[in-house]
């Protein structure tokens, strides 16, 4: 009987590369010689790794890692692209109001340190650039003007998204007209820059799957779509100023990972704690990538380590292991 085991591959992080190949050995008896005969074969998982940002908030916040570095330590953690959030240098640039020149500033430097390092630039998440989703029309319009040069970004930093948010009425009706609305309208400026819009599940009623994929479905626009997240999927919380009070209406994350994939463009592995045998403690990473891959989907799978009980060079290794090993388990 075959069998294959598989291994993670890290000589890649010492060229400043992010090979995801995994190694495994396949092991067969000839049964005319009757002895074993070992083949070395390489096979890959599926998707590609990228690293999220905000993994690496806290050392941002604190001083400890200045942002322009995130290219130098996702080369040197063994990844090939790059997702970018844009609140992490909110300070330089509210400085000088987002002006054309402050956004080309940060457009050449994060491309000159992606280039050094040899990464790619994936996405920009954009957050505090006004709610896309308002039931005020003209409040919607000017959040949709809004993120206008963060799609012009997104273009010439060779990206090929931005992730945006949609919380406005927690009314389904509303909110999904809402949300249309104010979709469409980015969509279809950002459709003559060649970026695509991804939603993320990220609270309130983003976070039911079913009714962000019916959005995607009104929305109908070859460049709107997910980006899913294996963990936020609490619509309620018990008190939205004090996450650690918990939630009040959780949404069930395998199914809306499902719903969500037919129009994912990016995914995004969420963790917060692991087990002694390196597993996230409230997901299941092999379900979760069984979901990912049965959809299809073969683009870039993005660790954003959240937790608190790891350094956050621990918890992103930790994630990305676990990304690793789930995949070679699966079917």
């Amino acid at each position: 009987m075959k069998r294959r085991k598989f291994v993670r591959n890290t000589a890649a992080a010492g060229a400043g590369l992010s090979l995801l190949g995994l190694y495994g050995c396949k092991q067969g008896k000839k049964e005319n010689e009757g002895k074993t005969e070992t083949e070395t074969v390489m096979t890959e998982p599926f998707f590609k790794l990228s690293l999220a940002q905000w993994s690496v908030h806290r050392m941002i916040w604190n001083g400890e890692l200045d942002p322009y570095a995130f290219a130098s330590k996702a080369a040197e953690w063994g990844f090939a692209g790059l997702e970018y959030v844009s609140q992490l240098y909110d300070k330089e640039l509210r400085e000088a109001n987002y002006s054309a020149e402050a956004m080309a500033a940060f457009v050449e430097r994060s491309n000159a340190e992606a280039e050094k390092y040899g990464l790619e630039n994936v996405l920009i998440m954009i957050d505090g650039q006004g709610d896309l989703a308002t039931s005020d029309k003209a409040e919607r319009k000017k959040a949709v003007e809004n993120h206008h040069k963060w799609v012009d970004a997104a273009k010439a930093m060779k990206c090929h998204a931005i992730r945006v948010n949609l919380s406005g009425s927690t009314e389904p009706d509303t909110w999904i007209a809402n949300s249309v609305d104010g979709l469409s309208q980015l969509a279809s400026y950002a459709r003559e820059k060649g970026i695509n819009i991804l939603v993320e599940n990220h609270g309130g009623l983003s976070s039911n799957g079913a009714m962000l994929a019916r959005v995607m479905s009104e929305v109908n626009m070859d460049n709107c779509g997910t980006l899913p997240d294996f963990g936020n999927f609490c619509i309620r919380r018990n008190d939205p100023a004090d996450y650690s009070k918990g939630c009040a209406e959780m949404y069930d994350i395998y199914k809306g990972v499902k719903e969500l994939m037919p129009y994912a463009k990016a995914v995004s592995a969420k963790s917060h704690n692991f087990d002694q045998a390196g597993n996230e403690t409230e997901i299941n990473y092999t379900q979760m990538l069984q979901i990912v891959k049965d959809a299809g989907y073969t683009g870039y799978i993005g660790v954003e380590y959240e937790g608190d009980t790891l350094g956050e060079k621990e918890g992103i290794m930790a994630t990305k292991d676990l990304l690793l090993k789930s995949a070679s388990e699966l079917s």
